[in-house]
């Protein structure tokens, strides 16, 4: 039965100060648009005690420079020119951040990305399958509706896959309904976002924020900039990116999550992975409410029966989209060989 949001200790939204446990990240796609953000909020936690950074070109260069932040995590740096520089940085790693690839462009959707994406994230996971089978996988790179599955895949092919352990990082998508309610209510709220992360699959449960009342065509409103927020970055930045400022703030706070849920907290969390909720729809993933603990995955919530007709109409609508990502994502591996 689905929790009381008030029973569950929600993430924080700043990161923990208190002492760090030992966490060596990785950050695949480091010297990118996401990655050198990302790779400087990972070096101002404090839980993080060891950085590694890999890219194709110029990552020394962002670990020299995020290495001067003064806290006391190790940062190294490489490149696909130096001998063994990719299983250096995943040895030990607990954690796998994976934000590599190409960005969208004025027109593209996410699903676009998908010729150039899955080839760069299928061989990312099978490096990670080869160097830290037990690290927990943190899927930035779109289409993540597609790249969860191929991640899936290889590592089931590799004999090391553990379903708690990969994640499609949804949590823009909660970042951006937060943001979005907060200008209606004057605060920050919590808001669940359940489905995927492209388009219509992206499901904001604005029933289950206590006290907000919203009229239909604000709900409308709401829903499809929440759905297609990333629109509004890449239009405005004009062909010359998407939307890596606020993935990777989103980034590294799923990423405190998980290490505060391995320090021995109790987190809730909203994250794309494996479930059998949509079972005998024939879907395998989903983006739902999870409960965190040292090992990935403690629990995974089913969605609340609270929620509205309209929403329930929204995931409805979803899960055939969902399905043909998934199928899309599978087929890649499978035809990879």
């Amino acid at each position: 039965m689905f929790a009381s949001r008030n029973a569950i200790k929600l993430a924080a939204r700043s990161f923990s100060t208190s002492v760090p446990s030992q966490s060596k990240v990785a950050v695949l796609g480091a010297a990118g648009g996401i990655g050198q953000p990302l790779s400087l909020l990972l070096k101002a936690n404090p839980r993080v005690t060891e950085l590694g950074l890999y890219d194709i070109v110029n990552t020394p260069g962002v670990a020299a420079d995020v290495g001067h932040i003064n806290t006391l995590s190790n940062v190294a740096g490489y490149t696909a020119k130096d001998a063994d520089g990719l299983k250096k940085t995943l040895e030990g790693a607990e954690l796998v951040v994976i934000p590599a690839g190409v960005p969208r462009k004025p027109g593209m959707t996410r699903d676009d990305l998908f010729n150039t994406n899955a080839g760069i994230v299928r061989d990312l996971a099978q490096a990670c399958a080869e160097h830290c089978p037990n690290a927990k996988l943190l899927i930035i790179s779109n289409p993540v509706n597609s790249t969860v599955p191929i991640a899936t895949e290889v590592f089931k092919k590799a004999g090391v896959y553990d379903p708690k352990k990969i994640f499609g990082v949804t949590s823009l998508d909660l970042v951006r309904a937060s943001r979005f309610i907060g200008d209606k209510v004057g605060k920050i709220v919590d808001v669940p976002v359940v489905g995927g992360h492209a388009g219509v699959t992206i499901i904001p449960l604005f029933s289950q924020v206590e006290g907000l009342s919203l009229t239909q065509e604000e709900r409308d409103a709401l829903t499809h900039r929440v759905q297609f927020g990333g629109d509004e970055v890449v239009k405005a930045k004009d062909g010359l990116g998407s939307a890596t400022l606020s993935m990777a703030y989103a980034g590294a706070r799923f990423a405190d999550s998980l290490m505060r849920a391995a320090a021995g907290e109790d987190v809730l969390e909203w994250a794309f992975i494996r479930t059998d909720l949509f079972k005998n729809e024939g879907l395998e993933f989903f983006s739902t409410y999870v409960k965190l603990d040292k090992n990935g995955v403690k629990e995974i919530l089913p969605l609340p029966e609270s929620i509205s007709e309209y929403e329930k109409e929204l995931v409805k609508n979803a899960i055939p989209e969902l399905k043909k990502s998934e199928t899309k994502g599978t087929n890649f591996v499978a035809s990879s060989n």
